[in-house]
């Protein structure tokens, strides 16, 4: 049996952009994608603390030490600048396996979406 368990979770960044015309996805700071152990074109579960809306988009990295935090596309209607997020990824994994999984919990600096 296999289940669904989360992978890694960037707790609470703020979004820096949104950017309708760009191509959808969301652009992430490579340092922190890093650090979560997120992927380019992963699945990442969107969920915005400041408005209640939740999607799910695909990852792109963005300059490292730069924070940013930029919603692309049609998701750009979901936020505002500012708006706090919770980024989410997910596995599969065999039951015996999931219970001994960890996932990678970054915790950035709330202020400018660095790692301290």
């Amino acid at each position: 049996m296999y289940v669904h368990v989360v992978k890694s979770k960037i707790h609470r960044v703020k979004v820096t952009g949104a950017d309708l015309n760009y191509i959808g996805s969301i652009t992430i700071d490579e340092d922190l994608m890093d650090a979560a152990n997120i992927i380019e074109g992963e699945k990442v579960q969107v969920v915005n603390n400041t408005n209640g809306e939740r999607l799910e988009t695909y990852a792109i990295p963005g300059p490292r030490k730069s924070g940013e935090i930029t919603l692309n596309g049609a998701a750009a209607r979901k936020v505002a600048a500012g708006d706090v997020l919770i980024l989410m990824t997910y596995a599969m994994l065999e039951l015996e396996e999931a219970k001994q999984f960890k996932p990678a919990l970054v915790f950035p600096n709330e202020e400018n979406n660095l790692l301290t």
